[in-house]
């Protein structure tokens, strides 16, 4: 197990069992030096080798790729264009991005614990590694990728606003690398630290509420700006950057600003505190190693027959929608979902109706109401992926075309079940918060119309974009390591053709033509049905392609 000394010799090579000693010999045959360029190269084999005979994969990585160079490139723009604002809002600018860089690295590898194996300390326990070489291996891996480079050269960005004369250049590239050094050793030292928990189901709960609330207070400045209640936006920013003018990243970005002895001694304390948290990492993972994996214990499951399944009557139909209502309850990424649309929706409602100069209407309650039936919609772009290998167990029960079409159906039937009383609660509200509470009508009818044409097109990209959907993540995890791009793939396709499908009925609204709701909810449940019949066929034809894409291990 990792973390013991046994079988390895003092330069830090693994001896293999029965052969020499390393060291020994013809150059120690049957050993292995490991260090940090060795753990990079698997992570760069890895990324290869799942790229290998899948063209979705890899126009899904093209297209990451693509997305990192926009943010690097606009990013770095930014920070460089700081040198021609006054030198106090440059630093506070400066302050603000470095913060908001370090909590991004802090948040999202806890988003995306499941799809590296490499945040996973017990997918690595069982190397016959020393803890520290282990965490040195981690850290390479860390910074191994389009996105840590890309953070790289966005904070480099920083040197050209901010540093003044050589002198500052030189203090800017060591503070650019002990910020981004620390930004990869705080992500591993949060993500090594939970790991245990994140395996858990209580974890994932945790975790969800935890990032949730994180992301609806994120959203608190822009309400506030959009209010009028936080006066100037150069005061605001300077308030905000006062407050983060002592924490590490504050630090780094005005090392590079002010240079001189006080930069110094930033550095230096920037530089011991990356040391010391280095060390609590390997803390954390020498603990993470011998603990017990509780995610493993068998957990009680109910026996309940639901709502739909007392109304319908017997047969796959009910079956399969009282299935997906069991999911949406127990499985956590179901509830994120959900709660993030309503919240979402919410904060919509809230911020449009606010905004001063704003002139009251219809499209005010409407848009929310839409925004919340579009965000529900996108749930059911990958309606297969959560059955996982059970599916294999459709060729036993679906003989025609017409058996997934009515499993669609009943996937559907769950969706609505939910959705249209809370889409009508949500019109209520954005009607109410728009100043007419006659306006929840047409949002509502519009919403419920629009959540038809995303089922239709989520049936769509169910079966041609399928991907797996892992047991053992997060509530945040949507795909199994190396189909991320499908992923992203199925979400953006189902959310641009949603939102064209739906101009049609939400465009006149809009507009002016209130006579047009009245076809919102038929228009809804025709593109519904269209795509239930087309995936139907679509998916008898290609089952051998749906269940192995979302039976990938993981």
């Amino acid at each position: 197990m990792a973390g013991g000394d046994a079988g390895m010799s003092a330069d830090g090579t693994a001896a293999s069992p029965g052969g020499p000693p390393p060291g020994t010999g013809n150059g120690g045959a049957g050993s292995v030096r490991v260090g940090p360029l060795l753990f990079a190269r698997l992570k760069l084999r890895l990324i290869a080798g799942n790229l290998r005979g899948d063209g979705t994969r890899l126009v899904g990585f093209v297209f990451t790729v693509l997305a990192a160079l926009v943010v690097a490139s606009f990013g770095f723009f930014v920070m460089a264009m700081l040198r021609m604002a006054p030198a106090g809002v440059a630093a506070d600018v400066g302050t603000v991005l470095f913060t908001a860089l370090l909590v991004g690295w802090t948040v999202v590898p806890l988003l995306a614990f499941g799809l590296d194996d490499t945040l996973d300390p017990s997918r690595l326990a069982l190397l016959p590694l020393r803890t520290r070489q282990l965490a040195a291996g981690m850290f390479a891996s860390a910074v191994t990728g389009v996105w840590p480079l890309t953070t790289l050269v966005v904070t480099s960005g920083a040197i050209v606003g901010l540093a003044k004369g050589a002198g500052g250049v030189l203090v800017g590239v060591v503070a650019v690398l002990l910020q981004f050094a620390l930004c990869i050793v705080v992500s591993r030292l949060v993500t090594t630290s939970l790991s245990g928990m994140l395996r858990s189901r209580r974890g994932r709960d945790v975790l969800a509420i935890s990032v949730i609330f994180v992301i609806l207070g994120a959203q608190l400045p822009n309400l506030l700006l959009n209010r009028g209640l936080a006066g100037d936006p150069l005061a605001l920013l300077d308030n905000v950057a006062s407050a983060l003018r002592w924490t590490p990243p504050g630090m780094a970005a005005h090392a590079i600003a002010d240079g001189g002895p006080a930069a110094l001694a930033e550095l230096a304390f920037l530089a011991v505190l990356v040391a010391g948290l280095g060390w609590l990492w390997i803390m954390a993972l020498r603990r993470a190693l011998v603990t017990t994996d509780a995610s493993t214990e068998a957990a009680s499951v109910r026996n309940s027959r639901g709502l739909l399944a007392r109304v319908l009557p017997d047969g796959q139909l009910a079956a399969v929608a009282t299935k997906e209502l069991k999911y949406a309850r127990r499985d956590p990424r179901g509830r994120v979902g959900w709660f993030a649309a309503l919240a979402v929706t919410g904060i919509m409602a809230f911020s449009l109706n606010g905004q001063e100069g704003t002139s009251p209407g219809p499209a005010l309650a409407i848009g929310p109401a839409c925004l919340g039936a579009l965000m529900i919609g996108l749930q059911s772009c990958n309606s297969f992926g959560i059955d996982g290998r059970s599916v294999w167990m459709n060729s036993v029960a679906y003989g025609t075309a017409r058996d997934w079409r009515t499993d669609l159906a009943g996937r559907h039937l769950a969706v609505a079940t939910i959705a249209v009383p809370a889409l009508a609660v949500l019109s209520v509200v954005a009607g109410m918060l728009a100043g007419n509470a006659g306006w929840a009508l047409p949002a509502m009818l519009t919403a419920w119309g629009v959540l038809g044409v995303g089922l239709g097109v989520g049936a769509l990209t169910s079966v041609l974009l399928p991907y797996t959907v892992p047991e053992r993540l997060n509530a945040f995890t949507g795909a199994a390591p190396g189909q991320g791009g499908v992923a992203f793939l199925a979400s953006f396709g189902a959310m641009i053709g949603t939102s064209l499908l739906s101009l049609p009925v939400v465009l006149p609204m809009l507009l002016g033509l209130p006579w047009v709701v009245a076809l919102a909810v038929p228009y809804g449940a025709l593109i519904a049905w269209g795509g239930r019949r087309i995936a139907g066929n679509l998916g008898f034809a290609r089952y051998p392609e749906i269940l192995g894409a979302i039976s990938r291990a993981a």
